[in-house]
């Protein structure tokens, strides 16, 4: 750590890719600053080094006065890391002749539709465990909270204690549960979208491709365009 900071006194720039930024923050040069991590990371990031704002969603976060401290997020975003270093230093013509040349890519898109959606559960609430276990597989049944409140021992005042164990309305738990699922059919049908959607448990087209697009940053169909398992690949 010591060798660290007299590097970065001494005009160094240091950078981080995916989980390397646990070690860079032991530092303190990242307190009260942005950075990245490898989303599966973020959470215990957090709680190692609450003095840093963390962005699993972004691909490159570049912090400090000189613009001394940069840090990439989930595994292959070292691409970005590497071509922004390169494009800092030698021009962005260079940056981009490698990236031809190498087929390295930009992450533009940032990492959103690569997070896969994960519900929390340790939480301790036994009633509301049970309660987000049976809305993960009915989740595209209608009305599905009304549901899941009649199906649980607790009052619907009582069910507010669903947002306070999982982090997240039960709602908005529903609609992170229908994008992962429509993710999954994209990446393996060719189903139309909007057949997708309504399988899901979105009967009105137009507010399933709003909500897709808000949750992963990008449209259904391009989603299915970027993610969809080659035909080779399939079984």
């Amino acid at each position: 750590m010591a060798w660290l900071r007299r590097m970065h006194d001494h005009g160094a720039v240091l950078c981080s890719a995916c989980s390397g930024i646990f070690l860079l923050a032991e530092t303190g040069l990242f307190d009260g600053k942005d950075a990245t991590v490898h989303f599966a990371y973020a959470r215990q990031f957090m709680a190692a080094h609450p003095a840093v704002t963390i962005h699993p969603k972004r691909v490159l976060v570049i912090a400090g006065p000189r613009e001394d401290l940069v840090s990439s997020g989930a595994s292959t975003t070292w691409h970005d890391m590497v071509l922004y270093l390169i494009a800092r230093h030698a021009g962005a013509t260079d940056a981009q002749a490698l990236v031809r040349l190498f087929a390295l890519q930009w992450h533009q898109d940032g990492l959103a539709p690569y997070i896969t959606f994960e519900g929390k559960s340790d939480h301790g609430d036994a009633e509301i465990e049970a309660a987000r276990r049976w809305l993960a597989t009915y989740f595209s049944v209608a009305r599905p909270v009304d549901e899941m409140i009649r199906r649980s021992a607790l009052a619907e005042r009582t069910f507010r204690r669903f947002t306070a164990a999982t982090g997240i309305a039960p709602i908005a738990y529903v609609q992170r549960l229908r994008v992962e699922d429509a993710k999954r059919r994209l990446e393996r049908t060719d189903d139309p979208v909007d057949e997708i959607g309504w399988r899901v448990g979105d009967e009105e087209a137009a507010f399933f491709r709003r909500l897709f697009k808000r949750t992963t940053g990008m449209a259904p169909g391009a989603y299915g365009k970027r993610f969809r398992i080659p035909d080779f690949a399939r079984t």
